[in-house]
């Protein structure tokens, strides 16, 4: 099965100075179905080193189209590129859409969704709220955005449209860091204070079914605790992290005297894409990089433990997961773990990304 596919460039639009939303028409369409709230992972070579980047797909469920949205990250190679030099008529290579950054559609609901998106983090807020206003008539959307200035906000004129066609039932809030409003409240940053106003004034935290949080870290954590501290648990928060305030792996723990005891090597087996390739690996090398020095060409993207790309499920065996951004609870007890992340503790482990 091909890890990656092509994609032909079909328009490429800036929505504010730093970023554009492009357009995108795969030669497979029935591999690129996505999910409201998903994204793509992308690859290209920037002299002679392969890097890959996942940005969220924006477009609706019903729009007919596969867009993304690029942020220019400054001393980004990939954002730069595709702010500065990507045209119509190129062609990218991305993964099928992957992610769980969704709750399941029922025409029939009447749910209030809450969401909190910062900066670039609209992009995938912004595609669960086009596909639930559409296919749940019954249902609102509560957007609370929060940007540095007006002329920062991605899909300002977008939101405005969407918010004149859904009249009643999608209430935007953009929070602004530097520029201010009639409303204080609503300048400055979107910390565990300013979610206690919201909650107080604005937002009844006991009428919110889900609540979706994309943005930078801190900002995410804090409206988490804050949406805890209103009553919500965690089945009802769901969250989408790119980027994370910790830059690099984090140091692995100490590994425990009983695994140290059976030497410093695994007997690794790995499944993917209905093969299995067994291998002897290092206990202080991830799953993910001996995979990779094996010939196994396993799906990756950040190598940071945010994106969940490189999600598999360990069938036997010990690991140790050092970060983990992307995954929920229950999928870690299910035996779900992010293999870029992962150390060996046992003198054999077993790991299937099919799963």
């Amino acid at each position: 099965m091909a890890r990656f596919h092509p994609l032909a460039v079909t328009d490429v639009q800036k929505t504010i100075r730093d970023a554009v939303v492009v357009t995108l028409k795969p030669e497979d369409a029935e591999a690129f179905d996505f999910i409201q709230g998903q994204y793509l992972t992308f690859r290209r070579a920037f002299e002679g080193e392969e890097l890959r980047r996942s940005y969220s797909i924006c477009a609706g469920k019903d729009e007919g189209i596969l867009q993304v949205g690029i942020k220019q990250v400054e001393g980004g190679a990939f954002s730069t590129w595709a702010n500065e030099e990507l045209k119509v008529g190129d062609t990218l290579e991305a993964m099928p859409p992957m992610g769980s950054f969704h709750t399941d559609i029922d025409p029939n609901a009447a749910r209030h969704y809450l969401g909190f998106a910062g900066g670039s983090g609209i992009t995938p807020v912004l595609s669960i709220l086009k596909t639930v206003l559409k296919r749940e008539p019954k249902s609102r959307f509560t957007l609370v955005y929060a940007n540095r200035a007006v002329n920062t906000i991605m899909f300002r004129e977008a939101l405005e449209d969407l918010k004149n066609l859904y009249m009643g039932r999608l209430n935007i809030i953009h929070v602004l860091e530097s520029d201010s409003q009639d409303i204080d409240l609503f300048t400055g940053r979107v910390d565990a204070e300013k979610c206690s106003l919201l909650f107080k004034h604005w937002i009844n935290p006991n009428d919110v079914d889900t609540a979706f949080i994309c943005g930078p870290e801190p900002m995410m954590l804090a409206i988490a605790g804050s949406l805890r501290d209103h009553g919500l648990d965690d089945s009802q928060i769901k969250f989408e992290l790119f980027a994370s305030s910790e830059p690099g792996r984090a140091k692995r723990k100490a590994v425990s005297k009983d695994a140290a005891k059976g030497g410093n090597e695994t007997a690794a087996k790995v499944t993917l894409d209905g093969e299995s390739r067994s291998f002897k690996m290092p206990k202080d090398v991830t799953l993910l990089d001996a995979a990779i020095q094996n010939n196994v060409d396993a799906p990756f993207a950040c190598k940071a433990g945010v994106c969940s790309t490189c999600r598999a499920k360990v069938t036997e065996g010990e690991v140790e997961m050092v970060t983990n951004h992307a995954l929920e609870d229950y999928e870690v007890e299910r035996g779900y773990v992010l293999t870029c992340q992962c150390y060996p503790l046992t003198d054999s482990v077993t790991f299937d990304y099919d799963q």
